[in-house]
């Protein structure tokens, strides 16, 4: 029987980083459809990445459409604790 991890109550992926409560297609769709607003980042903690959106429309939109994609396709995305978002 394993013994709870408090500091990972999410679990830890493969390399035994703990993985956040929050989720990479949560934050990939929000990117997506309202990336021009930020609300991707600062659904992640990215405040700083989601004001910047939010001041060019997220790139004039292309920032804003990379960002999900890479979000719904990479591993390594993390929230502002640095944990691995799930998937």
């Amino acid at each position: 029987m394993s013994v709870p991890n408090h500091e990972a109550p999410y679990g830890v992926d493969p390399l035994g980083r703990p993985y956040s409560d929050k989720s990479k297609i949560v934050a990939g769709i929000l990117q997506i459809f309202l990336g021009g607003l930020g609300i991707g980042r600062f659904y992640v903690g990215s405040v700083g990445v989601g004001i910047a959106q939010l001041l060019t429309c997220g790139g004039l939109g292309l920032w804003s459409l990379i960002d999900g994609i890479l979000f719904l396709t990479s591993n390594d995305r993390t929230d502002k604790q640095g944990r691995v978002l799930r998937g």
